[in-house]
């Protein structure tokens, strides 16, 4: 074992330019780092020292403090499930289903059928929007509120005055029973409930709840649970694999708050990994089209690496990376198909640099996985030897 702790972070949809089948995708020219430097004065001098703006155009760099490369996507879609399978081992040719024009009406009849509740909204559409213009019919009609981000989702407001949590949370569960058709494979259905009165809400972030489908294979989260390896998971890491191979799951709200748990962990004895996902960068920035909040968001990351690394042990492993691309610079809402940053960070290390191209996301895991000598996962390379 060369590395006692891993600690991985995923910052949700910072991909760094358009994988090599973005055609298919619609996505030709996608760079979500990329053209947010290029639109804004992007000031992150700690990310820079560790080699994160050279991810763009795999420049050369020996100046660097950590290792850095890019990783290819190979798993069918672009979306969070997907993208977060292939980092644990989980090769997938099926892609989870998105709704941009709305869901069919077969499925509304049978949410409304499970909840006996009525169904308003059907849009894609930014969290907040939908509250704002549907929030006082639901409040005054005790309607569900239906939408979804452009992701593979099916999300559920409700005002909690209206519909108690815990009975939004029981809907939510039985339409996730009736999306596990293969019809309507959605990745993730979520509960979203709401506060506030006289036309001016805001969501309850405590007290969301996702619903996502159990990953069809074992993955190296399992691997390590099974070894009795710590499985530490931030933020929706838990729900993303639907709590499959995670033994500790700890609530964040917010990127800050997802930071700073990931921080305080850094102060406890464990062996084996720590995983988060820094979803503002996705939820309130990607898909809302807003490059400014993104560049922002990057900037307020910079400022705690020191404090991270500084925190690491001699032992310990960081890897900073992303699940797919959502480019704030495109048209529409949804992801867009692009390779993710991949850095490795240890104050052990003799000779940081760039390394090769990795060719799937997959080799992140396949290098956890060799670092606690557990069995090879069906994809992914390790280069753990690469790291000294």
């Amino acid at each position: 074992m060369k590395f006692k702790r891993i600690f991985l972070m995923v910052l949700d949809s910072l991909g760094v330019g358009e994988a090599d089948d973005a055609s298919k995708y619609n996505d030709t020219g996608a760079n979500t780092l990329g053209h947010i430097k290029e639109t804004c004065d992007l000031f992150v001098p700690n990310l820079k020292k560790i080699g994160f703006l050279d991810t763009i155009n795999m420049n050369e760099n020996n100046e660097v403090e950590a290792y850095y490369t890019i990783a290819k996507p190979n798993n069918a879609g672009k979306d969070t499930l997907n993208g977060h399978y292939e980092m644990m081992g989980i090769m997938n040719h099926i892609e989870f289903k998105t709704f941009n024009n709305g869901f069919p009406p077969e499925l509304l009849d049978g949410i409304e059928q499970v909840t006996g509740r009525r169904v308003i909204g059907n849009k894609c559409c930014n969290n907040d929007e939908i509250i704002k213009e549907l929030g006082e019919r639901q409040l005054n009609y005790g309607s569900l509120i239906v939408y979804t981000s452009a992701d593979s989702d099916l999300q559920v407001a409700a005002h909690e005055d209206v519909i108690p949590v815990s009975t939004l949370y029981k809907y939510c569960e039985k339409i996730r029973a009736i999306t596990l058709r293969e019809d309507w494979r959605v990745g993730r259905v979520i509960a979203r409930p709401f506060v506030g009165s006289n036309g001016v809400y805001r969501f309850s972030n405590s007290g969301r709840k996702d619903y996502a489908v159990k990953p069809p294979k074992k993955t190296i989260l399992d691997s390590l649970n099974e070894h009795n390896y710590n499985v530490i998971a931030l933020g929706k890491i838990n729900d993303i694999f639907d709590g499959s191979g995670i033994n500790k799951s700890i609530k964040a709200t917010n990127n800050l708050e997802a930071i700073n748990k990931f921080s305080d962990i850094m102060d406890k004895s464990f062996t084996g990994i720590c995983m988060t996902n820094l979803a503002d960068f996705d939820g309130l920035y990607g898909h809302s089209r807003n490059v400014e909040g993104y560049a922002k968001a990057i900037e307020e990351l910079d400022v705690e690496i020191p404090m991270m690394l500084n925190k690491l042990e001699i032992d310990d492993l960081l890897i900073i990376t992303a699940d797919h691309g959502n480019d704030p610079t495109f048209a529409g809402c949804d992801h867009t198909r692009e390779n993710v940053p991949v850095i490795f960070y240890s104050r052990g290390f003799t000779d940081p640099k760039r390394l090769p191209i990795l060719d799937s996301i997959a080799d992140i895991g396949a290098t956890i996985a060799h670092n606690f000598d557990l069995e090879r996962p069906e994809i992914g390379e390790s280069i753990l030897d690469k790291l000294i």
